[in-house]
């Protein structure tokens, strides 16, 4: 029964985490479209409020631009930290021994 229920749980594992499966780029796929699925909520909500003045109105605006997404950035300009000419540690001058 042992190894019965260890193959159950080993081959479910291995279904729910196949081999060459990128985890990381399907959390942030995830991730963004639970994020976008939620500020269209979020906005929709935020329609649906009845303004009468315009204090209202300003802050039906304000909260409908904070909630659009900004582009990410891409790549850093520099990837790589630039190479130190300098070895470290230093080598000890001759004279010191």
């Amino acid at each position: 029964m042992f190894l019965l229920r260890s193959a159950f749980w080993l081959i479910l594992a291995f279904v729910v985490i196949r081999p060459g499966v990128d985890v990381a780029d399907t959390a942030n796929a995830l991730s963004s479209e639970a994020m976008a699925r939620g500020s269209q909520f979020i906005s929709a909500q935020i329609d649906a409020i009845e303004c009468d003045t315009l204090h209202c109105f300003g802050g039906k605006a304000l909260a409908s631009a904070a909630l659009q997404s900004t582009p990410h950035a891409g790549d850093p300009m520099h990837a790589l930290p630039a190479l130190n000419p300098v070895p470290l540690p230093r080598p000890r001058p001759d004279n010191a021994g």
